[in-house]
């Protein structure tokens, strides 16, 4: 009951940066109390104490964005209504990165590879199936289609299950979060080996480049699975309220049909930012 009671929708859209700090609280709590209780499945386990405690929030947010689409007319303004919604939740995210990925760097190597050992796993399976493509477009295609995948997940999954996407995006935000961290100490190791020592503008150099290097193509990525999770939690309380039979219904369902297309637009932007931008850095 504290957790969940720290913020309200309203608040949240007027304020979204503070979601930020909330999301590192949220995944932090998870993450020890994962430890804590349940130490040989932790890093499941803490996708789900995560889940469980900004559920309600995330439920209200839904609730309220679909009040917005019955009671208030012009697509325009209501994207840009249902868009402080999904700024709220981008914030979210990204608490939920930054939490996961220190804690990665932070844990000794021993809890690390017990914490984030199904999000390590998925990684290298990943990476796997990208470095079996060496043509650009092909590897494109292939990481559209299973993003895309994802986001249908998404989409089913606040439709079906009701808040059923927060889970699979924060188990997204734990495999980036593993990731990004992997990437950091990589890094630092990289740096020890070449001055033999460590300074603030190392850290500061290696938690940088690990920024550019997942964030520039993830922002658009996970953008994309929020809007199709909010399309498919307004879907499914529209059900719920029984809008079907209502004159606002084919609203509703226009509104839904614009979050999906939008999606899938960012999918694609956020695939050809990450076979055709990232490698010239990276």
């Amino acid at each position: 009951m504290v957790l969940e009671a720290l913020i309200n929708p309203i608040k949240a859209e007027k304020t979204p940066y503070k979601m930020l700090l909330l999301g590192i609280l949220y995944s932090t709590v998870g993450i020890f109390l994962s430890i804590w209780i349940f130490k040989d499945q932790a890093s499941l386990i803490m996708v789900f104490l995560t889940v469980m405690a900004v559920l309600p929030l995330v439920y209200s947010t839904f609730k309220l964005e679909e009040y917005k689409d019955a009671h208030e007319s012009g697509e325009m303004h209501l994207l840009k209504e249902h868009s402080k919604a999904l700024t709220l939740l981008i914030f979210l995210f990204i608490g939920f990165v930054v939490s996961f990925s220190a804690w990665y760097v932070f844990f000794p190597t021993e809890l690390t590879s017990i914490v984030f050992k199904t999000q390590s796993q998925t990684i290298t399976s990943i990476n796997n199936k990208i470095l079996g493509n060496a043509v650009q477009f092909d590897t494109l295609l292939k990481i559209f289609f299973n993003n895309l995948r994802v986001l249908i997940f998404c989409f089913l999954f606040s439709l079906v299950y009701g808040m059923g996407a927060i889970f699979i995006l924060t188990w997204n935000a734990s495999v980036i979060g593993a990731a990004i961290g992997n990437f950091i100490e990589s890094a630092l190791s990289s740096y020890t080996q070449k001055f033999g020592a460590l300074t603030t503008a190392t850290y500061f150099s290696a938690i940088s480049l690990s920024i550019v290097r997942y964030f520039t193509h993830g922002i658009p990525e996970m953008a994309s699975y929020f809007i199709a999770g909010l399309a498919g939690g307004l879907f499914s309380i529209a059900i719920i309220k029984k809008h079907y039979l209502t004159q606002k219904f084919p609203q509703i369902m226009f509104d839904i049909s614009g979050l999906v297309t939008i999606s899938i637009l960012l999918l694609g932007i956020a695939a050809a930012i990450e076979v055709y931008i990232t490698p010239l850095f990276f």
